[in-house]
């Protein structure tokens, strides 16, 4: 047997893992989007790369608890994410951004985060000190009065993360986090997920090669729904081929040879 985490392992009274998954599928539709998935992620920043259509998004909402596996099978904080019975307390530990950010133009940033703190299960009387915190973490302090229809794509990108944390999560789950933030906002981002990650399990997923080696402990690479490769990011780097082979620095090189790589051993090109 490998040496991922299979499930029988765990106790049934507590967890080592925040998430863990095994043989994990989930559909997109009819499409299998993720294809026999094994996972074991706890505290810390875990970056999750891949291309478009990788399978990405479906992944990280089969966390969110938004689509239920097809097969295999996935524990969130040592809850089957398939037990209805246990699903409400799991959901008020999750914090999750997606890659689209709905919200009411006419509300402020202050009545999002507070309204999503209310849909969290957030005690009443803790969502206004918990709103305002959030708002201060992602930088928007002097904008929670403003209307959501007025914040510009890189603030509503920083109100989802607001929300995102309102609760203080114990998993955290961004889907491409840093769309729409300049240099100077993406540095801070990177130093609020380090500070998130001392007691949190975040995952960050995103194509962004250097957000994940500036902030990120370990990576998981998918292509085709499927793992490419998981490991720290010195053993990321250990797929360097070499100024010589690719543009780009050593992080960008490694992720472009490991794609290539298994796009060869399925028999496609680029």
């Amino acid at each position: 047997m490998s040496g991922k985490l299979r499930l029988a392992d765990v106790a049934p009274t507590t967890y080592s893992a925040s998430i863990a998954a095994e043989s994990l599928q989930v559909l997109a539709g009819r499409h299998l989007a993720v294809n026999d998935l094994d996972l074991s992620f706890g505290n810390g920043v875990h970056g999750l790369l891949g291309p478009n259509g990788a399978g990405k998004t479906t992944l990280m909402r089969a966390l969110a608890t938004v689509v239920r596996p097809s097969a295999g099978r996935l524990t969130l904080l040592g809850q089957d994410s398939t037990d209805t019975r246990a699903l409400p307390g799991v959901r008020r530990k999750l914090g999750y951004m997606p890659q689209h950010i709905g919200f009411y133009p006419g509300f402020t940033l202050a009545e999002f985060v507070s309204h999503l703190a209310w849909l969290k299960e957030v005690p009443k009387k803790n969502i206004p000190a918990a709103t305002e915190r959030a708002i201060s973490r992602v930088g928007l302090a002097d904008r929670a009065g403003s209307k959501m229809r007025t914040l510009s794509s890189g603030m509503v990108r920083r109100a989802g993360m607001a929300q995102a944390i309102v609760n203080d999560p114990d998993i955290l789950l961004l889907d491409e986090p840093t769309a729409g933030l300049d240099p100077e906002q993406r540095l801070s981002f990177r130093a609020l997920l380090r500070e998130l990650g001392t007691d949190t399990c975040v995952l960050v997923s995103t194509h962004l090669v250097e957000d994940v080696a500036a902030a990120c402990t370990d990576v998981l690479l998918m292509a085709e729904g499927k793992q490419v490769f998981a490991g720290d990011l010195a053993e990321l780097l250990a797929a360097d081929p070499g100024e010589d082979a690719l543009e780009g620095s050593a992080f960008e090189r490694a992720y472009t040879s490991l794609l290539a790589g298994h796009r060869g051993q399925q028999g496609t090109g680029w």
